[in-house]
């Protein structure tokens, strides 16, 4: 359990360091990225995933409960090498990533502390904590998010049956992929701990102009992405 906790905090902690400092270098005022642009965000969160997952490595690189759901509901015995699945540590890795989810965002935060103390909007503020729709319509947001995190998961889930050399650059990449083909409604949270853990550091942040944090739409990009994962998990069973 604590090979558990330590790994995936700190894995998933990287993930939203990295992934938070891009959103945020891309989108507050006066950065060395601003106005970086879309596939600027997209090429962060997969160089994000790849330092999160090389930093998991101990556990097997979750990161994200929806990789843990997919593998629950999938053939897999083991979350990795010598970790059982039962509900104990399956309730570790949640409990992990939401931890280091948390602890990440406040990391992104005190680097562009500067920034966030002159950024006025409080809609470009919560932007680089949480992912929000660009049309918002509930049921059709979550269908983004259960498709989305259907293909992460299923295709991660095939990764581990298909001889390759490409390590985590596989999901860094696919996850670029992902971002460039069907993260344009929602931003493809793709991962429940990536956007309720900022949102609750947002929340609980001292950010000048901050706004709310929308928690009307946050059980979006938590249940989409479960849906996803337990469909994906499922599918690889016909599969194979």
């Amino acid at each position: 359990m604590g090979t558990i906790l330590l790994s995936e905090i700190a894995g998933t902690a990287v993930l939203t360091l990295l992934g938070g400092g891009v959103v945020a270098n891309a989108i507050l005022g006066r950065t060395k990225g601003h106005g970086g642009g879309w596939l600027l965000i997209n090429f962060g969160w997969g160089l994000a995933v790849f330092a999160g997952v090389w930093t998991a490595f101990k556990t097997g690189a979750h990161i994200n409960p929806a990789v843990t759901v997919g593998l629950l509901f999938s053939e897999a015995t083991e979350y990795a090498p010598g970790i059982p699945i039962t509900l104990g540590t399956t309730l570790t890795y949640f409990v992990a990533q939401m931890i280091g989810a948390f602890l990440g965002a406040v990391l992104a935060w005190l680097t562009y502390q500067n920034h966030y103390d002159q950024e006025t909007d409080p809609a470009t503020i919560l932007g680089t904590f949480s992912t929000g729709p660009e049309i918002r319509s509930k049921g059709w947001n979550l269908v983004t998010e259960i498709i989305a995190t259907f293909v992460l998961i299923f295709v991660i889930i095939m990764f581990g049956n298909t001889p390759h050399d490409l390590g985590p650059l596989a999901v860094a990449l696919l996850v670029v992929g992902i971002g460039a083909s069907l993260g344009g409604p929602t931003g493809y949270a793709i991962n429940p701990a990536r956007d309720l853990g900022p949102r609750l550091a947002h929340a609980i942040l001292p950010i000048r102009n901050k706004g709310g944090s929308d928690w009307g739409y946050s059980w979006v990009p938590v249940l989409g992405p479960l849906i996803g994962a337990v469909l994906a998990g499922l599918a690889s069973l016909l599969y194979f």
